[in-house]
């Protein structure tokens, strides 16, 4: 049972979906507690389509939000005449079953945090369902179908009513139906775009952090500006600039390197300016009446490096104008001017997302084929021209980045990956633009006739990288922090390797399964580990979390990430192969990984491992499926299902689902089993129950 599935991962997704809210169903009978599946369908579909992490497991104040006010009322349909169901119920309960089965991520909000959120906003959800301002086309168009009497049920009798609504034959709320198409347009489509995750990565302590922040060379200009300027204010020129016998004192005092020389005007001193503005815009400093002072709020700010470097490396994205603006009337911005604060960010996040240093050949023609995509130029000098406009102020913003302790940048080869990947041709959508709309106004991957040169781009820029040396460019501890920070302000996945030493073992388990890469999980389990009473307490721990799980395939997979991440690793997997409760999973983690054969087993072993077999395809296949997959021959069939059954498997629960498979088979004829069924999870038609719909 896994918590994260690709976007192309269709199919194991909808079989996880299904598992999941067969479970939960039956988990809240047992409790006598009442969950509509729907509604857990919609919950997991909005976390998996809905949001650009796709994590199932977590779940915090801001997801709730999104989902019952926003998703909601814009996907699920409710008809004339009915009542919306008790969702925030249903998401309670999903979140409790989550927790209880141990598929909660452990960095998501607490589970009072949580609750707390669906306790606010359930006063607003039926609101929300009734305000037809946020619903999505599809629900417009259905409601206001049924509204006129049309059976939507009826696929033929919804068909006519949407070709008489293409003909202007149907009366509509024109007010509300133009609503719906700008929310569509500035917010669009109700499924988002699935950022990639990131690896984790390995942060110094805050400490640490605090100390290489105090070095930063920028952050000691912006508190000097704020010294300088103090509670009294200094005065500014009638124009609101620095006046030039002042200038001259920062630029010594503060080392900003701005040559002063010759200069008439500190509008001419571009380094002490951009750190004037940037104090501004990180409200340190505000001018009045002509004269500049110090923020007094700002103090316990100025007093600790960290905060004070983080909201630095956060407003820097508003520094365009500042940093790369006119210096005089010929002045025309560059490529990275118009979109600079797109690009800046993503620039970093590439190199958040990198495991060696960019070469900043790569970088920058990277850069050139996004631009490609956004302008259109004609002639080779054009292209040039720009492009030189653009790389001159992409350096200015590096340099500045340097500055302030954002970046590292040397001398060396580039790594020989850089080598063996060739420059793309396809290109992202123009920095800002959303999908949906790139696709509209047809931008595409090689949309810009360039085709034709890109080999010859690869070709120079491998022959480039390959004489060396180049220049290399690297975040630094610090960057590697912020950008993490906005990254997971975004919603994004950005594991930090330490961060679950106190989480649950269960959780631990999960999250280095699904999201961690082996060397990175080895640390963090150590981690783990380091922070328990013993090492044979940690390991009893994590042992009776696989015990305790209830989900056949997820038991195995955290088995198997314990083995790889734990020294002798393979020790302490065949030491469970007599466990009472472990061992139907180590035996399967041992057969697959070709540590046993099947001549290595016993009889009791060997019938173990035929219900383990079948109780897994049960998990992800379904009852309809498993009995494909076992395929047509009855006999075979029944055989394979009583010897699961008498073979003294420890998941009772399991088992009494296979014998529900099994009677179900006794029951068919022979021709019916392995036939392919059609296997529908609830809601997968777009219709739930009382005429509910998703759209």
């Amino acid at each position: 049972m896994r918590t994260f599935f690709a976007p192309e991962e269709t199919e194991e997704y909808e079989a996880a979906c299904s598992l999941l809210i067969r479970r939960m169903s039956q988990w809240a009978r047992e409790r006598g507690e009442s969950v509509d599946p729907f509604f857990v369908e919609t919950a997991l579909d909005y976390r998996h389509r809905g949001t650009c992490d796709g994590r199932l497991g977590l779940w915090e104040p801001r997801h709730i939000e999104e989902y019952l006010l926003d998703w909601l009322p814009r996907t699920a349909t409710v008809l004339p005449g009915e009542e919306p169901a008790d969702a925030p119920g249903t998401l309670a309960a999903l979140l409790r079953y989550l927790d209880a089965m141990g598929l909660s991520d452990p960095r998501g909000a607490s589970p009072a945090d949580n609750f707390a959120a669906i306790e606010t906003l359930t006063p607003k959800y039926a609101p929300a369902m009734a305000d037809r301002s946020r619903w999505g086309m599809a629900k417009f168009w259905a409601v206001t179908a049924a509204e006129q009497g049309v059976d939507v049920q009826d696929p033929a009798a919804l068909e006519s009513f949407v070709e008489q609504a293409q003909q202007g034959e149907v009366p509509y709320d024109q007010d509300v139906l133009d609503e719906v198409l700008r929310n569509h347009l500035t917010r669009g489509p109700a499924a988002v775009t699935r950022a990639e995750p990131e690896l984790p990565v390995l942060l110094p302590a805050e400490k640490e952090l605090r100390a290489r922040a105090e070095t930063s060379r920028a952050l000691r200009w912006l508190r000097g500006i704020a010294d300088w300027a103090g509670p009294e204010g200094r005065a500014l020129t009638a124009t609101g600039n620095l006046r030039m016998a002042d200038a001259r004192a920062l630029v010594a005092e503060l080392g900003t390197g701005d040559a002063v020389d010759k200069v008439r005007s500190s509008t001419q001193l571009p380094r002490l300016g951009l750190a004037v503005e940037w104090a501004k815009k990180a409200r340190l400093v505000r001018v009045v009446k002509g004269r500049l002072y110090a923020v007094a709020k700002a103090q316990p700010l100025l007093e600790d490096p960290l905060a004070l470097w983080r909201h630095a490396f956060e407003t820097f994205s508003e520094l365009r104008m500042p940093l790369l603006g006119a210096r005089g009337g010929r002045h025309i911005g560059s490529m990275l001017f118009v979109s600079f604060e797109d690009t800046v960010p993503d620039v970093l996040n590439t190199l958040y997302s990198l495991p060696h240093a960019m070469p900043w050949p790569r970088l920058r023609d990277s850069l050139h084929l996004r631009y490609r995509a956004e302008y259109e130029l004609t002639g080779h000098y054009a292209w040039q021209m720009e492009f030189g406009h653009a790389d001159r102020d992409l350096r200015t913003a590096l340099d500045v980045l340097e500055d302030l302790g954002a970046i590292k940048r040397d001398e060396g080869m580039a790594d020989p990956v850089f080598l063996d990947i060739p420059l793309e041709e396809s290109v992202l959508p123009p920095a800002g633009m959303p999908p949906e709309l790139a696709e509209l106004f047809g931008v595409v991957a090689g949309g810009h006739g360039e085709s034709e040169d890109a080999a010859e781009r690869s070709r120079e820029q491998r022959a480039e990288l390959a004489d060396g040396p180049v220049e290399l460019i690297r975040l630094t501890a610090l960057g590697h922090d912020s950008v993490r920070r906005r990254l997971l302000a975004e919603g994004r996945d950005a594991p930090r390797v330490g961060e679950l030493a106190h989480v649950p073992a269960a959780g631990l388990l999960g999250v280095i399964a699904e999201h961690y890469d082996p060397d990175a999980a080895r640390t963090e389990l150590a981690a783990w580990v380091a922070a328990q009473e013993s090492s044979a307490a940690a390991l009893q721990k994590l042992t009776d979390a696989v015990r305790a799980t209830p989900f056949r395939t997820r038991a195995e997979t955290m088995l198997d990430a314990l083995v790889d991440a734990y020294p002798d690793g393979e020790a302490l997997l065949r030491g469970l192969r007599g466990d009472p409760l472990l061992g139907p999973t180590a035996l399967s983690v041992l057969v697959r990984r070709e540590v046993l054969g099947a001549e290595d087993l016993n009889e009791p072993e060997s019938l173990v491992m035929v219900a383990e077999s079948l109780l897994q395809l049960l998990e992800t296949a379904g009852p309809e499926g498993l009995l494909e997959i076992l395929g047509g021959q009855e006999l075979s069939a029944h055989k394979a299902l009583e010897a699961a059954l008498a073979s003294g498997h420890p998941d009772q629960a399991g088992l009494a689902d296979l014998r529900t498979v099994a009677e179900q088979a006794r029951r068919r004829p022979a021709a019916h089993l392995g036939r392919s069924h059609q296997r529908r999870r609830p809601g997968a038609s777009g219709r739930g129950r009382g005429g509910r719909r998703r759209h």
